[in-house]
């Protein structure tokens, strides 16, 4: 795990449905500039692990803090609830989840720069441009409704729209999950890019272990909504030291893929 001043800090998280224990006890720490991938199955607890560092879910316990602010407890007012928003944006599998169908694409973004960071007319307009260029989109894009673009021009909008309040932490929540193969690769390479021209840590949500070797510095494996391993990309994905791990890694097909492994390993993990 990173020692490196951290930017986001979570501690002893936990979340209970009923009987269902989903997060139990997840600790980790993000630097600046840093990008960690959570990875596991569905049910695993990953979404709701995420959804509770935003504020989507109320933890039942534990501690989250970003640059040193306890964003556990509930905000107070809205002046509060804006700065918790600008610290963390959250970047959905489904971009019709943060943008509205019916508004072009420019006005979806500046609707956020109106929201955080109050500046003159002329001044949104070329900050919506230039956050746009950031992402790859131009003027015919900018001024499209949503519906007229591609899944991947959407996610793409998305992600800007996330960019303009200017956060500390980007949460991906399988952002890339329902796009074909070839945009995946575009949208990572533009995430990459992203993260070194500007610096934002990235929390990486996803059950694609192929994806988070190219976009994360360290993995954390979620099951049962409790860690079981947690390391250096490279050093997890290509020694595994967890039987769970192992198993998610053998379940990916590649050449010369054996899916009995994987079902040994279900056998094995009791997954």
């Amino acid at each position: 795990m990173s020692t490196a001043p951290s930017d986001l800090v979570v501690e002893g998280l936990r979340k209970r449905y009923g009987n269902h224990l989903a997060v139990d006890d997840v600790s980790f720490t993000l630097a600046p500039g840093a990008s960690l991938g959570i990875v596991g199955e569905s049910g695993s607890g990953k979404t709701t692990t995420v959804r509770m560092l935003v504020g989507l879910e109320r933890p039942d316990g534990g501690t989250v803090r970003v640059g040193g602010r306890d964003r556990s407890t509930p905000a107070r007012g809205r002046a509060e609830r804006l700065a918790r928003a600008r610290e963390i944006q959250m970047v959905f599998q489904d971009p019709y989840l943060s943008l509205d169908p019916r508004v072009p694409v420019a006005r979806c973004v500046e609707e956020v720069l109106r929201l955080h960071h109050p500046m003159d007319a002329r001044a949104r307009e070329a900050r919506v441009a230039e956050l746009l260029d950031q992402v790859g989109l131009g003027e015919r894009e900018a001024s499209a409704l949503p519906g007229r673009l591609s899944g991947g021009q959407r996610q793409r909008v998305a992600i800007a729209r996330a960019l303009a309040a200017e956060p500390r932490v980007l949460v991906l929540d399988e952002a890339v999950a329902a796009l074909d193969v070839s945009i995946q690769a575009q949208v990572l390479e533009l995430l990459t890019r992203i993260r070194r021209e500007t610096g934002i840590a990235f929390l990486f949500v996803t059950h694609d272990l192929a994806v988070v070797r190219h976009i994360t510095d360290e993995v954390m494996v979620l099951k049962a909504g409790r860690i079981v391993e947690h390391g250096p990309t490279p050093r997890l994905l290509d020694t595994p030291a967890d039987p769970y791990t192992r198993l998610l890694l053998d379940s990916v097909p590649h050449r010369g893929w054996n899916p009995s492994r994987a079902s040994a390993g279900r056998r094995l993990t009791g997954a």
